[in-house]
């Protein structure tokens, strides 16, 4: 049986990088994106392709499955009933090698705002968060690349 995997973009303001990471995301195979918070879809409110999205997906946004959430908890909570494993892309203190994640047959993986991260009360509701450790002065990557190493790694690319 083949593995679900759905990704989480919560906050996450730049077009620039949702596109990026829906072309990773059909790279990697994934089966659903879900876009919460005040991410940016793939199309506008009148239903328009927004070309700042299609620039950097280069298609991927009409080939990648994708849907607009209001309530990231509840979708959180809705995936858990589907018998889904959460798992945050998060540097946090309970968080474990990004590595060394075990992933499930159903498995959502969650990012959020570059600036601030996943909020702590998400971190909460997730099975799992997952951090790409950092050898550099630098604290973290950038969401689309972050996306990039840790799909690739974590799904065995």
């Amino acid at each position: 049986m083949k593995k679900e995997n759905v990704l989480i973009l919560q906050d996450i303001r730049s077009t620039q990088n949702v596109g990026a990471i829906f072309r990773t995301a059909e790279s990697v195979g994934i089966n659903k994106i879900y876009l919460t918070g005040y991410t940016p879809a793939p199309v506008d409110r009148f239903g328009k392709k927004r070309k700042d999205v299609a620039k950097s997906a280069l298609g991927a946004e009409e080939l990648v499955s994708w849907e607009s959430k209001k309530s990231l908890i509840s979708l959180i909570r809705k995936l858990k009933k589907e018998g889904y494993l959460i798992v945050a892309i998060e540097q946090d203190e309970k968080s474990i090698d990004y590595k060394k994640v075990k992933l499930s047959q159903k498995n959502a993986f969650i990012l959020g705002t570059e600036v601030t991260g996943i909020p702590k009360n998400i971190l909460k509701e997730c099975d799992v968060i997952a951090e790409i450790p950092m050898k550099g002065k630098k604290e973290s990557l950038n969401v689309s690349v972050a996306t990039g190493v840790a799909l690739f790694r974590i799904l065995n690319i």
